[in-house]
């Protein structure tokens, strides 16, 4: 009877432990933070989105108000078009501003929505016009790397 019990407790413990593994997979893969409010799609373009992901946060003033919902590419402008879909309690004036951010310095990648002036709000459908992309670490390091060299001829003349 007393092994019975010792099953019993073990087998417990090894389903409690695979339910904090499946738990910790989905954070990992944000898909966790699931809405169930409705959402609205808000569609964006970018000129470089670096390292976005399906399912990114969308965030502003720190909070998450949605997630990205799709990336695809526009070839007759040579752009990337991110489709946001915004949780129907938080309300964008039609001139907010959108920009690809990064969590720390080599962090996941999100973006961050700055609300407008407008009186009238985005509704479903609708475009963000004002966009800043994705600053990619590689292209400053390549930039910094240029500007010194340049400096370095001009002193040696």
């Amino acid at each position: 009877m007393q092994q019975k019990s010792v099953d019993v407790w073990v087998g417990l413990f090894v389903l409690l432990g695979a339910l904090a593994l499946a738990f910790l997979a989905l954070r990992a893969g944000n898909l966790t933070a699931a809405s169930f409010q409705g959402t609205y799609p808000v569609i964006t373009k970018f000129d470089n989105i670096g390292g976005l992901k399906p399912r990114a946060a969308v965030r502003s003033a720190g909070v998450v108000v949605g997630r990205v919902a799709d990336i695809s590419f526009d070839d007759k402008n040579f752009q990337a078009i991110v489709t946001l879909n915004l949780d129907n309690r938080y309300q964008f004036p039609k001139d907010s501003s959108a920009k690809i951010l990064t969590a720390g310095l080599l962090g996941e990648q999100y973006i961050g929505i700055e609300a407008g002036g407008d009186p009238q709000d985005l509704v479903a459908g609708d475009h963000i016009k004002m966009t800043q992309s994705a600053i990619v670490l590689e292209n400053l390091i390549s930039q910094l790397l240029y500007s010194k060299a340049a400096d370095g001829k001009d002193s040696s003349q």
